[in-house]
């Protein structure tokens, strides 16, 4: 059973086990009526209703399975027999009181209100009629009919108040569990947005981070029933006022952005009312097509980094209200714990990633990298001693001396690469031209790098993976594409950091254009290269004409 179940099963066992107790206060109050025929049938119908409660609670112990729960209707027919059995209205009080919590609890309190109503006049007009009816007694007849169904009202409304605690749990334990670690930050985000969007009636769902590390901002948005992966999209630093409204601690609902608008919110930290409301911008409006939306802001290390949007309003058309919400930044606040969770994971894993590189190219370099420089001296000297016979052997030596001189040549230039880069902006365009230089030198390709401007800018997480993709896609391409020929250009705009690197080569197994996404689907293409992509959420392109060479292009959005 799952938490949210546990919850909803508690508040119905409150209501089985309320029931008897009940019944005792209301057995105690007939007891201290004088004895009569009509206190007798009273007695005598609460120790039979006493027993069916028990037998109840055993039933519903019997049946916790299959969710069953004994109608709220019988307890009404129970509460109307009783009102006709007993001589006084005291005892008759409790389980009526019992029945407006029960019907709120279950029924809500729109519902139970009228059966409150109209159970407490039912009660006054019996107790009246049981007495002479004198004017005079009209007003305390009115306020008796007032104050029981004051106390009824009270009683329903606590009821529907622990239902929709009881509610509220189960959607709160149910959209943590969405957030998993082993579904991966994208899935966890569109399981999120989705919960959210049914939940709120509401026909998209945005969520909006801004990481400081890659000095961007990411928008993932998800309309309503959607099973596809999404992808965020990227926004510089300079659009924060786009989504992030330049107040973090802004809870606010738009209920129409058209014109003058109809909005409301308040200061998260202290709950005061905003005296200006902030606004989207309009180019933000225009681009995501947003007519209405409320949005919460959620933290990370006790600061806010990002918001929740959901936009264009209810599905019903109804608007939405301050009690709507206050419900999503209590959402919000819940998941903030889980969603920090997951981005700092994504963090940590390409640290630990760095990390196993670096202790895979040192145990290399010292271990086998040795062992094959030390095999590759004694086949030196076995070949000299034997050299001077002219054998058969002295050439066969010679030749797995040179084998093992290329292997560990490639092995060290593999134990090179495997070494995590310490890259900046500024010392980008060195490192390829060093690369490209030492590529030369070390394979029978021609290489061109043509780079548009030295004065490349990019936060340094981009830059190292921009250059270990432009390092792997050559020795990819030195490895397996006989090629002869390889063009590599790097340019920076305004929006965009583009590399193409280009060769002349066999190609891949497909002929084709494909995006990473498609490469995935199909099983294809370079999965480093793809993941790296991935992580500074670029586009990456592959087209491929076999016998003729290949082409990959990525794409990394910038400021």
């Amino acid at each position: 059973m799952s938490p949210h179940e546990t919850d909803r099963h508690h508040f119905e066992r409150q209501l089985v086990f309320s029931r008897p107790i009940i019944i005792i206060l209301a057995l105690l109050a007939v007891f201290e009526l004088a004895p009569s025929r009509g206190s007798s049938r009273a007695v005598s119908f609460l120790t039979a209703y006493l027993i069916l409660s028990i037998v109840v609670i055993l039933v519903e112990d019997f049946l916790q399975d299959r969710d069953w729960h004994l109608p709220l209707a019988v307890d009404l027919l129970a509460l109307v027999f009783f009102i006709y059995v007993c001589p006084a209205t005291v005892p008759v009080w409790f389980p009526y009181l019992y029945i407006c919590y029960a019907a709120g609890s279950r029924w809500g309190f729109q519902f139970a209100v009228p059966v409150a109503g109209l159970a407490a006049l039912t009660i006054v007009l019996v107790a009246a009629a049981r007495t002479d009816i004198q004017w005079s007694r009209v007003i305390s007849w009115l306020a008796a009919t007032a104050a029981t169904f004051s106390a009824g009202a009270g009683l329903a409304f606590l009821g529907e108040r622990s239902r929709v605690f009881a509610s509220q749990n189960e959607f709160l334990s149910h959209i943590t569990a969405t957030m998993q670690v082993d579904q991966g930050l994208a899935e966890s985000i569109r399981l999120l947005l989705n919960e959210l969007a049914i939940s709120f009636q509401s026909p998209e769902a945005f969520l909006v981070f801004r990481d400081a590390d890659l000095e961007r901002i990411f928008v993932w948005r998800l309309k309503t029933g959607e099973n596809e992966r999404i992808t965020p999209e990227t926004l510089p630093l300079a659009r924060s006022d786009g989504f992030l409204l330049d107040d973090f601690d802004a809870t606010l609902c738009w209920n129409s952005v058209e014109g003058t608008g109809a909005g409301f919110g308040w200061d998260r930290r202290d709950g005061h009312l905003l005296k200006i409301v902030p606004r989207l911008p309009g180019p933000t409006q225009q681009q995501f097509a947003v007519k209405s939306f409320i949005s919460v802001a959620f933290d990370q290390a006790d600061r806010p980094v990002g918001r929740l949007f959901l936009v264009n309003g209810r599905a019903d058309g109804k608007p939405y209200t301050k009690d709507d919400l206050g419900w999503l930044e209590r959402v919000s606040r819940h998941i903030g714990p889980s969603l920090e969770n997951l981005f700092l994971l994504r963090h940590l894993r390409a640290r630990a990633i760095e990390a196993e590189r670096s202790r895979i190219s040192r145990d290399l370099h010292d271990g086998i990298l040795q062992t094959l420089l030390s095999i590759e001296i004694q086949l030196d000297v076995l070949r000299r001693r034997v050299a001077a016979t002219n054998d058969p052997v002295s050439n066969g030596l010679t030749s797995l001396q040179q084998t093992v001189k290329n292997e560990s040549a490639d092995l060290r230039r593999f134990v090179t690469d495997l070494r995590p880069v310490r890259v900046q902006s500024a010392d980008l365009v060195d490192l390829m031209r060093g690369f490209a230089e030492r590529f030369r030198n070390e394979s029978a390709l021609a290489l061109d790098l043509l780079i548009d401007s030295a004065d490349l800018r990019a936060p340094d997480r981009v830059c190292r993976e921009l250059f270990q993709i432009y390092r792997e896609a050559l020795n990819n391409i030195k490895k397996h594409a006989k090629a002869t020929h390889v063009v590599v250009k790097l340019s920076q705009d305004d929006s965009r950091l583009l590399l193409v690197v280009d060769d002349n080569g066999e190609g891949f197994s497909f002929a084709g254009k494909f995006t990473g996404d498609e490469l995935d689907r199909l099983r294809l293409g370079p999965i480093s290269i793809k993941e790296r992509t991935r992580t500074v959420n670029g586009d990456l392109t592959v087209e491929s004409n076999p016998g003729h060479g290949a082409r990959l292009t990525i794409e990394i959005p910038l400021g």
